[in-house]
């Protein structure tokens, strides 16, 4: 990573950033799979972002492991099972959203490293995870969020998960398009996602007391400019807590890193720069000396709480730093100006004409 990063509240200087990678990279397993902490559980989802802070920090070789583990594990469907621990498997489901979010971090390994022969090994994998995540499209529009073992498909969906999917298939297509490779499927099911995010969230399974329904429909994309700022003035007194991050859960005294870190690249994506770094410096308290992060933080009993630090949380420091400091390429990765916009909202089974016959509509009069 470039040795300048601009002296700014809340951003770590080069040599933290590489110890916190250098954290990331310590919980590595030989595999190439990136647990949650030493011995702990692997996801897809959260091993992808690793990966993605892995690069930025220049671990480069331990990123690459980290990714030939995840293109070797995915199963002939293009899933890769929700949990597994030192290899095996404890279950054997498939999350949609951790499937899909392969996509994000191929597009990110693509803007960080420019190697096409990486982005042409990785497209099998991505075009498989999408195609299974586009085939559980639910009628309204959101993805159903997760098909268990024996095959059962949820018949409900997720706002986080669907918002983080909604940011993965527009990852995918610009892959799709770097590699001259139209996938209409995919742009079809981001434009119906898209609408349901925006106009339908009643339909989704309402996590409302998660911070996490709060911004991810902004830091997935789907939203945008005034409505995305008014989506997070709504619920801002909820979740902030002044000098210590964001509440997970809004009616408990718990302030936890990685949620905070998102949201400061909500806020980046939409242009809310002073409050991201804001956000970014209040979270520095769970920071330990030898550059890992503690989860989160009981504010009430005065208490780090779970007693872990985990690799996700220090990938999503890593990742909210770049998106402030700009010091890779990749760090547009949640802005989007790399990505494709805009999808057309067509094909809805919701009731609603098309965004495309409602601009029209108003020309018309």
């Amino acid at each position: 990573m470039p040795d300048a990063i601009p002296s700014l509240p809340g951003l770590l200087g080069p040599q933290d950033v590489r110890a916190t990678a250098a954290a990331i990279a310590r919980a590595q397993e030989p595999s190439g799979a990136i647990p949650w902490f030493p011995g702990g559980h692997v996801d897809p989802w959260d091993h992808v972002e690793c990966a993605m802070a892995l690069l930025v920090g220049g671990e480069v070789d331990a990123a690459e492991r980290a990714y030939g583990w995840l293109f070797a594990s995915q199963r002939p469907d293009g899933t890769w099972p929700i949990r597994t621990v030192a290899g095996v498997v404890e279950d054997a489901g498939a999350d949609t959203n951790m499937c899909a979010y392969v996509a994000v971090g191929v597009w990110h390994h693509w803007l960080v490293r420019r190697d096409e022969a990486f982005v042409r090994r990785a497209w099998p994998v991505v075009r498989a995870a999408l195609d299974l995540v586009t085939a559980l499209q639910l009628p309204f529009g959101g993805i159903a969020w997760a098909r268990n073992a024996y095959g059962g498909v949820a018949d409900t969906a997720l706002v986080a998960g669907s918002s983080s999917i909604h940011h993965a298939l527009a990852c995918g297509l610009a892959l799709a398009e770097l590699l001259d490779a139209p996938q209409p499927e995919w742009e079809l099911a981001a434009g119906r996602l898209g609408h349901a995010l925006r106009a339908h969230e009643d339909l989704f399974d309402p996590k409302p007391r998660y911070s996490m329904d709060w911004y991810y429909p902004v830091l997935g994309g789907a939203v945008r400019e005034a409505d995305a700022a008014a989506r997070i003035a709504a619920r801002w007194d909820d979740f902030v807590v002044d000098g210590l991050g964001i509440r997970c859960v809004d009616d408990h005294p718990w302030v936890t890193g990685a949620e905070t870190c998102e949201l400061v690249m909500s806020l980046d994506a939409i242009g809310q720069r002073d409050r991201a770094l804001g956000q970014l410096d209040a979270m520095q308290h769970l920071r330990d000396p030898d550059g890992s992060y503690w989860t989160g933080y009981v504010f009430a009993d005065d208490a780090r709480w779970p007693e872990e630090c985990s690799t996700w949380t220090a990938a999503a420091v890593v990742l909210a730093v770049d998106a402030l400091a700009g010091t890779t390429p990749g760090s547009d990765i949640f802005r989007g100006a790399t990505l494709p916009s805009g999808f057309t909202d067509l094909g809805l089974e919701c009731g609603c004409a098309p965004a495309d016959d409602l601009r029209a509509g108003a020309r018309a009069d």
